[in-house]
């Protein structure tokens, strides 16, 4: 009876969804403690270009966006390790779980390197030496680590600020003119007005070709 195996013992498959349980616990932690670092990131993205100073402003933008994308990718991968464990028999998937459960918690190590107190936030705009160095190892570190993607995607976060910072609501945007009052105008209106504009400058163009060819033919 001794040598009888314990009734609870605990299989592959449950060691696989409780290692999971404890992964996405922990991310849902750094998730409510990214926001506060992000929210403060952005507002030092702001201060740096109230300054003048585009490029550390910048800095801050990819440094958020590197810790957020984290955060996603690892939350999704958790995701399909749930559903390959729920839908699939688990003899058959047990090796890409295991191997997805490792590069989670490796990234999870990263996120909480990476994300450090708000104190690291504060150094992203410092002109002190130890400030500088941190700055310079966050630049090089992101070089790396981010797609081309993120880095449009801070651009446009980045272009976004200035423009609010600058008392601009939408960069660049297309001024139509006002519609008259008690006279709703619809898109195939609108549409019809560009068209007959069109059709009217076609028909002037016409006429200046012609007018221009006129003393040749005489």
């Amino acid at each position: 009876m001794g040598n009888t195996p314990s009734s609870h013992k605990i299989s592959a498959q449950d060691r696989a969804i409780l290692d999971m349980k404890n992964q996405r616990d922990k991310l849902h932690q750094y998730q409510q403690r990214v926001t506060l670092i992000t929210d403060r990131e952005t507002a030092v993205a702001r201060e740096c270009l109230a300054r003048g100073d585009k490029p550390k402003a910048l800095l801050a933008l990819r440094r958020k966006k590197f810790q957020e994308t984290l955060l996603a990718k690892t939350d999704a991968q958790l995701e399909t390790l749930e559903q390959l464990t729920s839908n699939v028999e688990f003899t058959l998937v047990q090796k890409d779980v295991v191997y997805g459960l490792q590069q989670g918690t490796n990234v999870l190590k990263q996120i909480h390197a990476e994300m450090g107190g708000i104190e690291n936030v504060e150094k992203l705009m410092g002109e002190s030496e130890d400030a500088k160095a941190y700055q310079k190892e966050i630049s090089e570190m992101l070089g790396g680590q981010m797609s081309n993607q993120d880095e449009d995607e801070v651009e446009d976060e980045l272009e976004t600020l200035e423009g609010e910072i600058n008392g601009i609501k939408e960069p660049n945007a297309i001024k139509y003119p006002a519609a008259p009052q008690n006279e709703p105008v619809f898109a195939g209106e609108l549409e019809e007005v560009g068209q007959q504009k069109a059709r009217a400058r076609a028909r002037a163009q016409e006429r200046a070709a012609a007018q221009a060819a006129e003393p040749m033919l005489a």
